[in-house]
C-alpha cells in the first residue's frame, strides 16, 4: 500500500524532546526554593540535546496553545559544565534580555535572533560573551537592539522592579559603546531591518572576515565602503535596498560572491530600472555566482529576446538558449534564481533549476519556500497565487503546497495577511479533491495551524476561512484530538449578540456535528464550557430576529445531540428557560417542520431522565405534547417524538399525574390513535446509538401504550434497517425483554403481535446475515 503525503512519523528524538519539555519537573528538573525550576545535579546534557531543547521549546511556544512556558527555563543552561549550548534560533516578542544574559556562559557557535522587539542594548553587551566563539549571528529584525532602555517617566506612584526592566518602554538613545570588536570567528552576519539611526559602515568595519552579509531593509549613504569585503564575501543580500550606480558597481567587484540578493518587495517608488547593461555586467563581474534575486524590479523590454524566437524548442535551462539577453553569458545554469513579481518569470527559457515567480504551480511554490522565514510580504503574495491554483486549477505537488503553508502559518502566527491567505489556501488544498492523498498526520497539522489562527485572530475573514476548512475534515473523528480545544474555540466564536452571519452559521454546524456520535464524557464536558447556555442564547437572538434559518435550526439540532442520554445537560436545558424558547418556536414558527422534529427530540432526551420528568408534567406541556401526536410534520418524526416524551411520563404511573386538564386517559387515547396511524415501514430520520431508554419501557404493566410505542419504535428500526439495529438490539439484552412482554397479561394484543415481529425480524438476520437491500 502506498504511503500517503506527509505520512513520515516523527523520529524517536523529536518524539522525547517534546515528552521532555511538557514534563520538565518529572524528567530532568526539580523544584527549587520559590517555586524555582532547577536542572536535576545528575543531569549532563551534550549540545546535540541542548540545542535541540532550546529550539524545540521555542516551536511549541509559538504553536502549541496547550503549552505551557516556564519561567526561568533558560537559566537551564546557565552552567555549560551540566549543559552545552553551540546553535540557536530564537525568535519574536517572547525573548527577553534576561533569557539571552542567562546563556551567556556557553560557547555559543551559531545565534539567530528574528524579530526579537523586546530585546534591547543590554543583550548586546551579553553578546559579547559570545565573541569568541561565535560563527554565525543573525539580528534579523531586532529593531531596539542598538537602543539603551532607560527609566520613561512614570504616572504618579508607579516603579519598576528589576523583573519588570524588560517591560519599560525603550528609549531611543543608540548603544554608541557596542562594537563587533574581538569578533573575530565572525563569518555570517545579518542585521536585516537595522534602524538608520545606526552607523552601519562603523559597526561593521571590525569585520574584515565576513563571508556573509545580509543588510536587508539596511540604509547604506555609502556603499562603497561594502568594498572591503570583495575578495571574501560569498553572499550578500541586500533586500529592499535602494540600489544605485555606486552600489552596484561596488557590489559587481566582489568576485567571489556566490550568492548575490538585490530583490524588492514591490516595484511601487523605486526609481531604480534594472537594464540589460546592469544584468550584463552583474554576470560578467560574478563568475562564481549560483545564485541571484532580483525579484521585483522594474525590468525593461530590451533584457528579453523576441517571443517568435523564444517560442522554438522546448523549454530549456542552457545559458545560450536563454530568453533573458544578459544570462546567455552564464558559463553553467544558475542554482536559484529570484524573478519573482518582475515580467522576467514569464519567459520560456531560464537558465536555473529553482526559480521563483508567479507564472506556474512550481515557480509559486519556489517562493513560498524562499521567502517564508524573512520575507511574509512576499510569502503571502505567494500564498495568494497558490490559493487560485487549488481554487480554478489543480495543485499537483500537494505534499509540498501543504507543508510550506502550513510552515508559513506557523512561523508567522501573528501576521494577519499570512493567516488570512494561508487558511483560505487550506481550505481548498484540503477539500474532497485532495483528501484521500493525505495522511492522517499531515491533516492533524492542518487542524493544529487553523485552531493557532482562530486562537490569535478574531477578525472575521480568518475565523470563516478557519471554519471552512474545518468543515473538510471528518467531525468528529478527525477532530477528536483536539475535541476540548475546538469546542471552546467555536463557543466563544459564538458568544457575540451580534456576530457575522455566514461565520455563525458555520460555527454552530461545526458545534452540532461535534457534539453527534460521541461519548458521554465528551458531552459533559462541553456542556460545563458553557454549550447549552450559547445554544439557547443563538435562538433567544433569532426569536428576537422573528427568524428561523439554519442557525435556529442547527442549534436546536445541537442541543438535540448534546442531551442524548446526559442527565447533566438535560438539567442545564431546564434551567437555562429552554422550556420557554421551546413554546416560543412552536407559536413562533408553526410551519417549520425541521425545527419542530429537532425540539421534539431534544424533549426526548429530557423526557428519559427520571428525576426531570415533573417538570414536564404541567397542563401547557401536556396539551401541547398531545396536540403534536396529530402532527404530520417530517413524516411521522414529530408525532412519533412527541409519543416518545408522552410515553416517559406515561411510564411513572398514574399516581404522578397531577395534571386535571387533559386527563390521562384521554392523552393515551390519543397516543393510541397516532401509532397506528404511522407507516411501520418509514424510513427514520434518526441514529440511535442505545435503546436503552425504550427499552425500560417494555416489561411493564403501568402504562401499556408506553410499552406499544417502544415494540412499534422497535420493530420500525429493525425492519428498516436489520444490519444496523439488529445486532443492537439482540447485544443489549431486548430479545429476552420483547418475550415478557409476550408473558405479561396487561399487554395488548397488538403489542404482541408486533413484538413476535421483531423477535422474528433479528432471528431471520441472524440467519442470513447478508443484507443486499440498498
Amino acid at each position: 500500500m502506498a504511503a500517503k503525503a506527509g505520512d513520515n512519523p516523527d523520529s524517536l528524538m523529536a518524539l522525547c524532546t517534546v515528552f521532555c519539555l511538557k514534563n520538565l519537573r518529572r524528567t530532568m528538573c526539580y523544584t527549587g526554593e520559590r517555586n524555582k525550576l532547577c536542572l536535576r545535579p545528575d543531569v549532563f546534557l551534550p549540545s546535540e540535546i541542548c540545542d535541540k531543547l532550546v529550539n524545540v521549546y521555542m516551536e511549541l511556544v509559538h504553536t502549541d496553545s496547550n503549552f505551557e512556558p516556564q519561567d526561568g527555563f533558560f537559566q537551564l543552561f546557565s552552567d555549560p559544565r551540566s549543559t552545552r549550548l553551540t546553535r540557536l534560533q530564537l525568535r519574536e516578542d517572547f525573548v527577553r534580555d534576561r533569557d539571552v544574559e542567562a546563556i551567556r556562559k556557553q560557547d555559543l557557535i551559531e545565534l539567530h535572533l528574528t524579530s526579537c522587539n523586546h530585546l534591547s542594548a543590554r543583550s548586546l553587551s551579553t553578546l559579547c560573551s559570545f565573541k569568541h566563539s561565535l560563527v554565525s549571528l543573525s539580528l534579523f529584525g531586532c529593531s531596539h537592539i542598538f537602543f539603551r532602555k532607560g527609566v520613561a517617566p512614570l504616572a504618579c506612584g508607579e516603579d519598576y522592579d528589576d523583573e519588570d526592566e524588560d517591560e519599560r518602554p525603550p528609549r531611543h538613545a543608540v548603544d554608541s559603546e557596542f562594537t563587533f570588536q574581538g569578533f573575530n570567528r565572525l563569518r555570517l552576519l545579518n542585521l536585516g531591518g537595522l534602524q538608520a539611526v545606526v552607523d552601519i559602515e562603523a559597526l561593521l568595519k571590525p569585520l574584515p572576515s565576513l563571508t556573509s552579509l545580509d543588510l536587508s531593509a539596511v540604509y547604506l549613504p555609502r556603499p562603497a565602503f561594502l568594498a572591503q569585503w570583495r575578495d571574501r564575501l560569498a553572499s550578500l543580500v541586500l533586500y529592499n535596498v535602494d540600489l544605485s550606480e555606486e552600489l552596484i558597481s561596488t557590489v559587481v567587484q566582489m568576485s567571489r560572491l556566490r550568492h548575490l540578493d538585490i530583490s524588492r518587495e514591490n516595484q511601487r517608488n523605486n526609481k531604480f530600472k534594472m537594464t540589460r547593461k546592469i544584468l550584463t555586467s552583474i554576470v560578467q563581474g560574478l563568475g562564481n555566482l549560483v545564485s541571484l534575486d532580483i525579484s521585483g524590479h522594474i525590468m525593461l523590454d530590451n533584457c528579453t529576446v523576441p517571443q517568435f524566437e523564444e517560442a522554438m524548442g522546448r523549454p530549456s535551462i542552457e545559458p545560450c538558449k536563454s530568453s533573458i539577453y544578459p544570462f546567455q553569458e552564464l558559463k553553467r545554469p544558475l542554482q536559484f534564481l529570484g524573478l519573482y513579481n518582475t515580467t522576467l518569470c514569464n519567459v520560456t527559457h531560464i537558465p536555473a533549476y529553482k526559480v521563483t515567480g508567479s507564472k506556474n504551480e512550481e515557480q509559486v511554490l519556489n517562493a513560498i519556500e524562499t521567502y517564508t522565514e524573512y520575507r511574509p510580504e512576499l510569502a503571502h503574495r505567494a500564498i495568494n497565487q497558490l490559493f487560485d491554483i487549488a481554487r480554478i486549477q489543480h495543485c499537483s505537488q500537494l505534499l509540498r503546497a501543504l507543508q510550506l503553508v502550513i510552515a508559513a502559518l506557523k512561523c508567522h502566527k501573528y501576521d494577519k495577511s499570512i493567516q488570512v491567505t494561508g487558511s483560505a489556501a487550506l481550505f481548498y488544498l484540503t477539500n474532497t479533491e485532495y483528501r484521500n492523498d493525505q495522511s492522517v498526520r499531515l491533516r492533524r497539522q492542518v487542524i493544529e495551524v487553523v485552531l493557532n489562527g482562530m486562537e490569535q485572530y478574531q477578525e472575521v475573514t480568518v475565523q470563516r476561512n478557519c471554519c471552512l476548512t474545518l468543515c473538510n475534515f471528518s467531525i468528529p473523528e478527525e477532530l477528536e484530538f483536539q475535541y476540548h480545544r475546538v469546542n471552546l474555540l467555536l463557543l466563544k466564536i459564538l458568544e457575540p449578540a451580534r456576530q457575522d452571519e455566514s461565520i455563525q452559521r458555520i460555527a454552530v454546524h461545526l458545534c452540532n456535528a461535534l457534539v453527534c456520535q460521541v461519548d458521554n464524557d465528551h458531552k459533559e464536558a462541553v456542556g460545563k464550557m458553557g454549550f447549552v447556555k450559547t445554544m439557547l442564547n443563538l435562538i433567544q437572538k433569532k426569536l428576537q430576529d422573528k427568524m428561523c434559518d439554519q442557525v435556529m435550526e442547527f442549534s436546536w439540532s445541537a442541543l438535540w445531540n448534546i442531551t442524548d442520554e446526559t442527565p447533566d445537560n438535560c438539567q442545564m436545558f431546564l434551567n437555562c428557560n429552554g422550556m420557554d424558547l421551546f413554546l416560543d418556536c412552536l407559536q413562533e414558527f408553526p410551519d417549520k417542520q425541521e425545527l419542530h422534529r429537532n425540539m421534539l427530540g431534544l424533549l426526548g432526551n429530557v423526557a428519559e431522565v427520571k428525576a426531570l420528568r415533573p417538570q414536564l408534567l404541567t397542563s401547557q406541556f401536556i396539551t401541547v405534547f398531545s396536540n403534536l401526536l396529530d402532527s404530520k410534520a417530517d413524516g411521522i418524526e414529530v408525532s412519533y417524538n412527541a409519543c416518545g416524551v408522552l410515553s416517559h411520563i406515561m411510564f411513572d404511573g398514574p399516581e404522578v399525574w397531577t395534571v386535571e386538564d387533559p386527563k390521562r386517559e384521554w392523552v393515551m387515547d390519543k397516543m393510541w390513535d397516532a401509532i397506528q396511524s404511522w407507516d411501520v415501514s418509514s424510513r427514520r430520520n434518526i441514529n440511535y446509538r442505545s435503546f436503552e431508554p425504550i427499552l425500560r419501557l417494555l416489561p411493564q404493566s403501568i402504562s401499556p401504550v408506553s410499552q406499544h410505542w417502544a415494540t412499534w419504535a422497535l420493530y420500525n428500526l429493525v425492519s428498516v434497517y436489520p444490519s444496523k439495529y439488529c445486532p443492537l438490539l439482540v447485544k443489549e439484552g431486548g430479545i429476552a425483554l420483547l418475550e415478557k412482554v409476550l408473558e405479561l397479561e396487561s399487554s395488548h394484543q397488538e403489542t404482541k403481535d408486533m413484538a413476535r415481529k421483531v423477535m422474528e425480524q433479528c432471528e431471520n438476520f441472524k440467519e442470513d446475515p447478508m443484507d443486499t437491500s440498498r
